[in-house]
């Protein structure tokens, strides 16, 4: 294979790839104010692709998104913050079709190419009121990936921005990104968004498949609070402008190439939603090796970072590490007690299924770092998965206790 660079971008955003612009304004949407209104728009009609939540009960954003992406192909994404438009029943879907109407109306392009998102607040039909004018004030530039990154927080701490430069042979791309989320994260998407670009050009078809694969390993891999909300959406926007040979053959070396620059930029994103959860202090990263199969392993993975008893132990930092494997035992994936390997950071504390002699204050120690790496070894196999989440504080119940006041 060709030598491959693949990058971070200082400063990288979901406008770091060629022919891409955002921006956002503050339409009164939020109680608090700020940013709350915002529209990524791509030069030229983009392949699109999109994952979404599992939940049986979707907001009306994500019905009409997973609607236009039969077609695959999108110019823009306009989004809110401050009112997710969720459990509106038809009165949310005409709101959510209005938006997008009134965001073609003001970038010269048809509303069936414009996807929605709306988050916050569920059960509150949206203030069109506000959006509607708020629509017209957005002014798109190419560093507005940052703005726009900002007016899609809710609980968010902090904005979440990546962009990856890639050159292979005489080939250069980019993927850029923004997501939001802090709270209702758990695995099989979370209470996210995930707006992704790249000015590479893609097939349709590979494109679905990538992006399903890298949100599989990412996003599917993060735990906050163990909900889910019905507004989770990630959806990719390949306009082209890189003007490469199309990629469209899985197997092509270009292929792994933008695979593996996609999932770099969704891990990026998603272990900073797990490391910005609601009140959170430390990120935990759980990695489970020896599975026999997969999907045990990713179940183990998963169990550990969504155990409540593990992420308050953490926090207090309690060396209770039969926590941890109670998490496991409870997971799904099977399991022989007597081949169970588990180590914190560098401290190993059982080991073939035996309690090892170790100093409390070592795992004590690893627990006040801020990120927590746990490894569990299953010795029933070669299939590994990791997950990412964080500890459970008690600013998480403040923060959720007045979520609407």
């Amino acid at each position: 294979m060709e030598k491959v660079k693949i990058d971070f971008i200082p400063g990288g955003t979901v406008t770091s790839p060629t022919g891409f612009r955002a921006g956002a304004t503050s339409a009164g949407i939020k109680k608090a104010g700020g940013l709350d209104l915002g529209i990524l728009f791509s030069e030229v009609l983009s392949v699109t692709a999109g994952v979404f939540t599992t939940s049986r009960i979707k907001s009306a954003p994500v019905l009409l998104c997973q609607e236009r992406l039969a077609a695959g192909k999108a110019v823009a994404i306009v989004a809110n913050s401050g009112c997710a438009n969720a459990y509106t029943g038809d009165k949310g879907l005409q709101d959510a079709e209005a938006m997008a109407k009134r965001a073609a109306a003001c970038m010269g392009c048809k509303p069936e190419e414009v996807l929605v998102a709306s988050t916050g607040v569920t059960g509150k039909t949206l203030p069109m009121n506000l959006i509607r004018p708020g629509i017209s004030q957005v002014v798109l530039t190419i560093e507005g990936g940052h703005d726009m990154a900002r007016a899609i927080m809710t609980t968010d701490t902090r904005p979440k921005e990546v962009g990856v430069s890639v050159r292979f042979g005489d080939v250069s791309f980019t993927v850029g990104g923004i997501a939001k989320g802090a709270g209702m994260i758990h695995p099989n998407m979370a209470t996210m968004f995930g707006f992704l670009t790249t000015d590479a050009a893609v097939g349709l078809e590979f494109l679905r498949g990538a992006i399903r694969r890298a949100a599989d390993v990412t996003f599917n891999m993060i735990s906050v609070d163990g909900d889910m909300s019905p507004s989770d959406t990630v959806v990719i926007m390949a306009n082209g402008l890189a003007k490469n040979k199309v990629i469209t053959d899985v197997d092509s070396p270009l292929a792994e190439v933008f695979e593996r620059a996609l999932t770099q930029a969704c891990l990026f994103l998603a272990k900073s939603i797990a490391r910005d959860g609601e009140g959170a202090t430390r990120l935990i990263e759980a990695t489970v090796e020896g599975a026999a199969t997969e999907s045990d392993a990713r179940l183990a993975a998963r169990s550990i970072v969504s155990s409540s008893l593990v992420k308050t132990a953490i926090y207090g930092g309690d060396p209770n590490w039969g926590r941890i494997v109670a998490a496991v035992g409870r997971s799904g994936a099977d399991v022989k007690e007597s081949k169970i390997d588990v180590e914190i950071g560098q401290v190993k504390v059982l080991k073939s299924g035996y309690p090892l002699d170790f100093n409390e204050a070592d795992v004590i120690a690893v627990f006040r770092e801020s990120e927590v790496p746990i490894k569990v070894n299953l010795n029933l196999g070669a299939e590994s998965a990791t997950a990412w989440g964080c500890d459970l504080t008690p600013e998480y119940v403040k923060i959720n206790s007045e979520y609407m006041t």
